[in-house]
């Protein structure tokens, strides 16, 4: 079998201040024809991708040892803020869906890896919330509601913060790894991380799409476009001591970058998906 990850050449990444990560190199993934090319998310060991098409449908496990491809659905919504178990086993995911008075719900998947096997988590429902908190399957979470309120729930207890006052527009939204903070982005102004309770904001500047890559460092994308198309656009990352490193060139445009283990996928304007290795 084919390997799927491919060495490049030009493997050093460009380094602007203070040094975050330690890059290893930058490969390129082989892609299956007419594969998706949307990462939505690197399983915790780094062994596998999950690709999505950039609308969000459908959701197809590659492993990134033998180029295997497994289709675990063709359902809208399925590769928009999919969560992978921290084992690996089992990926739960959101399937959109119109009901008979052409109204958009939301049911919840969970795919066993081992045994390819589906499960139904959540019926279609409207209710969000419940929908959240099946996906998510932790006693914290944090989330943007569509109304791009942020909120946390501690417990089964949903609390709204305003770290920034009200009337702002929250996305973005993720909990660090040990449920501590809660990563964001404010429509209009940057990124910024908060305590769980609202409190210690500190503002991480331009970064959208930013993921946690653990308790301490984030990594999004700084992107530029003209209004039709993207101009540029980098992987970067930064860490809560307001430390900032560029990870990708000005050779490609990189965006949406998704962490797993020691790796940092990310996909290009040209439908490419390179990974970035870390080491220690």
């Amino acid at each position: 079998m084919k390997k799927t990850v491919l060495t490049l050449a030009l493997c050093a990444a460009v380094s602007a201040g203070a040094q975050v990560v330690n890059v290893g190199g930058i490969e390129r993934v082989n892609l299956p024809e007419d594969a998706a090319t949307q990462v939505a998310a690197v399983s915790p060991a780094g062994d596998y991708l999950l690709l999505s098409t950039d609308t969000h449908q459908g959701l197809t496990k590659l492993d990134l040892a033998t180029g295997e491809r497994t289709v675990i659905t063709n359902a809208p919504g399925a590769g928009y803020n999919v969560r992978i178990s921290d084992d690996g086993n089992n990926i739960v995911y959101r399937q959109t869906s119109i009901n008979d008075k052409k109204l958009r719900q939301t049911a919840v998947q969970n795919y066993n890896v081992a045994t390819r096997a589906t499960e139904q988590l959540v019926k279609p429902t409207r209710d969000m919330k419940k929908v959240q908190a099946s996906a998510l399957k932790k006693a914290t979470m944090a989330y943007a509601t569509q109304n791009y309120e942020l909120m946390v729930n501690v417990d089964g207890k949903a609390r709204q913060l305003t770290p920034l006052g009200a009337g702002k527009r929250y996305i973005w939204v993720s909990l660090s790894p040990n449920g501590e903070k809660v990563l964001f982005f404010v429509s209009g102004d940057a990124a910024y991380v908060c305590n769980i309770d609202g409190t210690g904001l500190q503002k991480l500047g331009m970064l959208h799409a930013a993921k946690w890559l653990d308790d301490n460092i984030v990594v999004g994308m700084n992107d530029k476009d003209n209004g039709e198309v993207y101009t540029s656009s980098e992987i970067v990352a930064v860490n809560l001591q307001g430390q900032r490193q560029v990870l990708t060139g000005n050779d490609m445009i990189a965006m949406f970058p998704q962490c797993g283990g020691d790796k940092i996928a990310f996909t290009t304007d040209a439908g490419e998906v390179y990974m970035i290795n870390l080491t220690k």
